[in-house]
């Protein structure tokens, strides 16, 4: 009895062994990946329900309370990538109708405002240059004007390299009765946040910047504020993969008896936690002043070469990501290109309202040494003397 012929053969590429090439990953994200690292993402499966599983989910939380410098009982992590877990802080605390101011300067703040259009919002915009930082002045006006349910702001902004200042943003944002949302993916262990102390009531990350992890995962927590804002919604979350009730019952945050909501991603929980187990030997603040020390000699170096740092004022330096003005004449893809060809570095140029305008240099966690610092100037250095250089 003759069946159904195959109409697509077996792909070729497929039966050669998998090819990847070793390069130092000094860009924005993801940095490369300790050894510990590897192997723990390399151990043998157990299933999502076991009751190992579920211990090792309990050791993420605390990890993740550590980091975020919090003791709400709502944390846990998005399996997914930071973008999942911006869409579920806003998925969860928004809905339509719903006034939701964003602090715009850079690509972050444009990501939070298309989400949160898409739910139905009335999106409100602050404004600033890439390179530019919001004073509490800034925030206070938007406040006032608009009265907003939700302010989203980002600690990190990768794409110009600014660290904006949180303190006192909290307290303001409670006298307006409005949450305060705040994305750490690019300045999580690299600089301090205070979740608990800065009165945040919800702070996301990622897995792939200083963490050392894959991506795939995203450690994020809300307030008990932010709780009931999602508990008592009109409707119910338009997502239900991100749905919070949900979630919260999965990682063992209301009380209840644990049930199955998705098929979690179990060895990016492996990494997940010894990433934040580094992290917790390491020490929160040895992180910190790591990344500083690291930065001010890179930016040093950098200077040496007379090439000029994006953002004007030192304190609002993003320790983790230094962004750079692509000198006059060059080409910045020709230099990132030649980077990669000749030393298996990679650094990047913009992204998003920073196209065209920096290169950019990432040193997170296991990547932000001296030794990598040196390795990086000395390409550049070669760089700027082999690319083609506009008389115009």
């Amino acid at each position: 009895m003759s069946g159904p012929s195959l109409w697509v053969p077996p792909p070729t590429v497929l039966q050669q062994p998998l090819a990847v090439p070793d390069r130092l990953l000094l860009g924005p994200g993801p940095s490369n990946v300790p050894p510990r690292i590897l192997a723990a993402g390399g151990r043998q499966l157990i299933s999502h329900v076991h009751k190992e599983m579920f211990q090792i989910m309990d050791e993420i939380k605390l990890g993740i309370q550590y980091a975020f410098q919090t003791q709400n009982p709502l944390t846990l992590a998005i399996s997914g990538s930071g973008h999942c877990a911006m869409e579920a802080a806003l998925m969860n605390t928004v809905e339509r109708g719903d006034v939701v101011l964003v602090a715009v300067n850079g690509i972050w703040g444009e990501r939070a405002a298309d989400i949160s259009e898409r739910l139905g919002a009335d999106v409100q915009q602050m404004v600033k240059s890439p390179g530019e930082y919001f004073t509490l002045k800034d925030i206070e006006q938007g406040l006032a004007q608009h009265k907003p349910v939700v302010l989203f702001i980002t600690h990190g902004e990768s794409s110009s390299g600014v660290l904006q200042p949180l303190d006192g943003i909290g307290e303001l944002c409670h006298r307006y009765g409005c949450l305060l949302l705040v994305d750490s993916v690019a300045s999580l262990g690299g600089a301090p946040v205070f979740m608990d102390q800065q009165e945040i009531d919800i702070l996301y990350s990622g897995s792939q910047k200083v963490l050392n992890v894959p991506p795939g995962t995203a450690p994020i927590s809300f307030s008990e504020t932010a709780r009931k804002k999602s508990l008592n919604r009109k409707t119910k979350p338009p997502s239900f993969y991100l749905d919070l009730g949900w979630l919260a019952n999965y990682w063992g945050c209301d009380g209840k008896p644990r049930m199955y909501h998705h098929t979690a991603p179990v060895n990016n929980f492996f990494s997940l936690r010894e990433g934040l187990a580094i992290l917790a030997e390491q020490g929160l603040e040895n992180s910190w002043k790591l990344h500083k020390e690291n930065c001010l000699y890179l930016h040093e170096g950098l200077q040496k070469l007379g090439l000029k740092l994006f953002v004007k004022e030192e304190a609002a330096r993003l320790p983790t990501v230094t962004t750079i003005v692509v000198p006059e004449g060059y080409d910045w893809k020709e230099i990132t290109e030649f980077l990669m060809n000749k030393y298996a570095i990679e650094i990047t140029g913009g992204l998003g309202p920073s196209v065209g305008k920096v290169l950019r240099i990432g040193l997170m966690g296991y990547n932000s040494t001296k030794f990598n610092i040196n390795r990086v100037l000395h390409a550049l250095k070669d760089a700027l003397q082999h690319c083609h250089k506009s008389k115009i």
